[in-house]
Order: C-alpha cells, then sequence, then structure tokens
C-alpha cells in the first residue's frame, strides 16, 4: 500500500482434528475443551492454518514448539521462547530471565503450522525501512505485556518504523485462491499512517498493482475508506486501497472499534469477501461487510502473491502503529460456524491487561529534577534553555532562573495515566516531548500524537539505581543523555546516540525533590 520446523506427524494432526470437533461442539459462549486450539478449530471445520503467528500463545492444543526468537543487547545472543506447557501460554519468566538487565527484541515469529513460515526483520522495498540498511526496526520483547489465562505474555508492540514479514512462504493463497485470516489486536493502539497490516502481501515488497494484497488492516486512514465514526476501523487492505466494503468509500456497517483486546477478520474467495470483528474478551464476532469484491479492475479475480506482512503495507509503508497478539491465515474460505468457535477459544484464552511500568512511579503533582547517575555527570540535571532541552550543571546555590529550567511538575501521563509527563515548572503548559527522538519543551496542542509524545513509562532503573523512563510511543526507546544533550535511545540501534558503552547509566535517573519550589 502507498503512502500509506517440521511438518507435524499425521498422528497429531489427526488428534488435534479430534480435539477440534469436541471444541465445536461447545455453545459459542462456554470454554473450549482442553487442548483445542484455533487451528485445530480451522482445521475441523475444513479451512487448516497455513501459517499461524503468537507471542502469547499455542495456536493448535498440542503444540510445544517456539512461539518466538528473543535476542538481547548485551552479548548477542538469542533464545527462544516456548509454551509454559503444550497448548498453553508462552513462558515470559524464561525471557524475563534472560533479558534481565538488559534490553531485547524479538527476532523472529515462528510459525506454528509446521510450514516454516517464520516472520523476521522486513527488508525495505518501495519505501525504505529506518534501519542504516533499509530494513525495519524490531519490537521490543518486553513492550506489550498482558496476561492470558492469568499468566505473563508478552504481544508484539509495533511502533512507526517496525515491520516483519516473509517474502517466500508454503502453502499462502495466490491469485484468486481462497483464504481466510484473523489477528487478536490491540484497539487502542492505532494512527492513521499506513498501514497496520497482517496478512497476503507481494513477495517483492512493491506495490504491484491492484488486487496483489489481502491483508487485514487495523487503523483510522481515511485516506481510501472508512466506516462509521472517527475510527479506527478494521478494513482489508487490497492494495491501492483500504476498503470497508465495496467501494473505496464509506461502509456505514463498520463501526469505530473501542475493544481493547479486538479480533479482526478478513476472508475472501472468488469474487467475494468479508471483514467480520469482536471483543477478544467476550461475545460473538459481528459481521461488517460480506459481499462482491470492489468494482474496480484488478479486484476481480485477485491476484494475490502470497507473501506475509505484520505492522507495514505491502510496500513496506511503515508509518502506522498497532500491537499484534496472534494471528493465522488459512487455506479455503472459513464458514461463520468456524469463525465463531475460533472467537470463542480467543474469548476463553483470558486476554487481560498488566502493568506496562515497574519501580516507583514520581508522585504525580509534585515537583522533581532528574539527575544524571552517570560517572562524572553526577551533578547535572535534565533543563530547558526556551525549546532546547540538555544536561546542565545545575544546584541548590545556582540562580533560581536555573533551578527553574531544572525543575518539573509531575503530571498524569497524557496519553496513559499509569505513566508521567512532565511538565515544565517556569513555563506552564509546555511538557517535554520527543521529535526526531531529540527531547524538546514544546506547549500541548492537545493532538493524539503530542500526549503520545509526552508520555513516558517508569521503569526500575537499568542499571540498577534510579529509575528509566520509556517513551511510551517508542518502547525500544528511553531517555537518555549523550553528549549533554537528551534523546529517546535505543540499547545499542542505528544512532550514534544510541551506542552502548554506558546505556544503562545513561538511561537512569534519580528522580529528586525539585531544585524550584
Amino acid at each position: 500500500m502507498r503512502t500509506r520446523s517440521p511438518l507435524r506427524p499425521a498422528l497429531l494432526l489427526a488428534s488435534a482434528a479430534l480435539l477440534a470437533l469436541a471444541g465445536l461442539a461447545l455453545p459459542a459462549t462456554g470454554a473450549q475443551a482442553a487442548g483445542t486450539g484455533p487451528c485445530d478449530l480451522y482445521a475441523s471445520g475444513g479451512t487448516a492454518c497455513v501459517a499461524a503467528h503468537s507471542t502469547t500463545r499455542a495456536l493448535y492444543g498440542a503444540y510445544n514448539g517456539a512461539l518466538y526468537q528473543v535476542k538481547r543487547a548485551s552479548d548477542g545472543t538469542t533464545r527462544d521462547i516456548s509454551p509454559l506447557a503444550a497448548g498453553g501460554v508462552a513462558n515470559a519468566a524464561a525471557q524475563d530471565t534472560f533479558c534481565a538487565g538488559t534490553t531485547c527484541l524479538i527476532t523472529k515469529i515462528y510459525d506454528q503450522s509446521g510450514r516454516g513460515n517464520h516472520l523476521t526483520q522486513a527488508p525495505p522495498g518501495g519505501f525504505q525501512g529506518p534501519d542504516v540498511n533499509g530494513y525495519d526496526n524490531l519490537a521490543g520483547a518486553d513492550a506489550a505485556p498482558v496476561t492470558v489465562g492469568g499468566q505473563k505474555a508478552y504481544g508484539v508492540f509495533v511502533s512507526p518504523g517496525t515491520g516483519y514479514r516473509n517474502n517466500s512462504t508454503s502453502g499462502i493463497a495466490t491469485g484468486d485462491a481462497a483464504e481466510g485470516m484473523y489477528a487478536v489486536i490491540d484497539g487502542t493502539h492505532y494512527n492513521g499512517g499506513c498501514c497496520f497490516d497482517y496478512g497476503n502481501a507481494e513477495t517483492n515488497s512493491l506495490d504491484t498493482g491492484n488486487g496483489h494484497m489481502e491483508a487485514i488492516y487495523f487503523g483510522n486512514s481515511t485516506g481510501w475508506g472508512s466506516g462509521a465514526g472517527s475510527g479506527p476501523w478494521i478494513m482489508a487492505d487490497l492494495e491501492n486501497g483500504l476498503f470497508s466494503g465495496q467501494s473505496a468509500g464509506n461502509n456505514a456497517g463498520d463501526p469505530t472499534i473501542t475493544h481493547r483486546f479486538t479480533t479482526a477478520v478478513v476472508k475472501g474467495k472468488a469474487n467475494q469477501w468479508a471483514i467480520r470483528g469482536g471483543n477478544a474478551q467476550s461475545g460473538a464476532l459481528s459481521t461488517y461487510y460480506e459481499g462482491a469484491r470492489p468494482a474496480v479492475a484488478g479486484y476481480n479475480p485477485m491476484h494475490k502473491e502470497g507473501a506475509i506482512i505484520l505492522g507495514i503495507g505491502g510496500d513496506n509503508s511503515v508509518s502506522a502503529q498497532g500491537t499484534f497478539y496472534e494471528g493465522v491465515m488459512t487455506t479455503g474460505y472459513p464458514t461463520a460456524a468456524t469463525e465463531n468457535a475460533v472467537q470463542a477459544n480467543i474469548a476463553a484464552a483470558g486476554y487481560a491487561t498488566t502493568a506496562i511500568t515497574s519501580g516507583t512511579k514520581p508522585t504525580v503533582g509534585s515537583a522533581v529534577s532528574l539527575r544524571a547517575t552517570t560517572s562524572g555527570v553526577t551533578d547535572r540535571y535534565i533543563s530547558h534553555a526556551g525549546a532546547t532541552v540538555s544536561l546542565a550543571p545545575v544546584s541548590s546555590s545556582s540562580a533560581a532562573a536555573a533551578r527553574g529550567q531544572a525543575t518539573w511538575t509531575v503530571r498524569a501521563g497524557l496519553a496513559n495515566s499509569e505513566c508521567v509527563s512532565f511538565e515544565s515548572k517556569d513555563t506552564a503548559g509546555s511538557y517535554l516531548r520527543h521529535s526526531d527522538f531529540q527531547l524538546g519543551l514544546a506547549a500541548s496542542n492537545g493532538t493524539a500524537l503530542f500526549a503520545q509524545d509526552a508520555t513516558f513509562c517508569q521503569q526500575t532503573g537499568k542499571s540498577g539505581q534510579g529509575t528509566t523512563f520509556r517513551s511510551f510511543n517508542y518502547r525500544t526507546r528511553d531517555i537518555r543523555h549523550y553528549n549533554y544533550n537528551v534523546y529517546l535511545a535505543s540499547n545499542g540501534g542505528v544512532h550514534t546516540f544510541d551506542a552502548a558503552s554506558l546505556w544503562p547509566d545513561d538511561v537512569s535517573w534519580v528522580v529528586a525533590s525539585g531544585l524550584a519550589p
């Protein structure tokens, strides 16, 4: 979209199918049979999964292989994260132990179907990625904590510039062949950028024309299509159009979605396709559109190519954001009954929120000064001179103006009250805000983007002391001083200020009493 493992043994598949049948026999609101996963249900409906991705849980009742892989910054080693038990929730504790004292990125999301359709760092395409080699960024391994059935797990937090892809797949629909797909996503994490997608895309990472994609889209872009209200909406990215219905316009039957955990469904076959959706925590799916393909050249018949994308558009458009927990792609056009059984399984899994912060939260309403902990600069604080923010030497004996510039009033996070925002003590209404990964002082303009840019989530200090403040909307990046300037930095990233040397110390801050009264 422009501007915008080895195969399972047959015996195991047979067992999964039997379990799936048991699951389908249950009422839509009941718990699923033990050992039944979404892909068992699809298989029993005759539309088997050909790709199954999740960082939170197994999607087959008997699956006990790797769910995803993480890589830690401290030594570059990787570890696969598997379920706690076959068919169960991811072993988040194993990740936490492996990544303790450093940072980890999600480097691979394994395909549980056995077809090897794993997702890895997306390469450059029609739109270059933000990496120095044009590749997209990787998601922070601990950026999207949740619980599933009461067990801690992590989703895939996609900031603009983050993306995963597989351009060489097995079994994914091509041409006008039928397919289905669903994704469980965060219905509160979105923007109007192109394009937070999961599904079928071009194999060369370029826009190759109308009908060459069929992917779930979630966001509030109005550049092509839209639904009721102000969004966000579940739509379909069919390439060169985000469709909420038959035409590239408004479908009043496609509602604004507000569920924290949202199930999004798109499926298509010859001259027919559909959008369905619902609350991933409870209730049934609704159908928002089912009917003919768009009456525009290229969409009937379709020209699907069979690559898989996550978090980006087909040509690697990388300006969108969102959070992904699980999703699959199937062969064939699933029935509503099968999808309804899958929805019941998702609801029974028990997705729930958990804290995105750790350590001690500064007291909202208090006046604080943020002091560096790195040896040699422990007399310096985050300070501003006009709109410019830097690390400045300030003390209780400094002039009143200097002390005021280094003092901040703690506010509940403008984008999330679990986190904090820092309002200037001497310039009321202006906040610490990042732009191009550098911190400055700016007056609030009331937009959602400003609120996100000015919100920082407290974490236990990475050096073992103080507090680390993570960006709310770029969760691989923390407030860091470097050469007396103040940035949002990742541990060992592509920018000079991302240098791994001294990173734990440079992102750890003492939250001291305000230097100004």
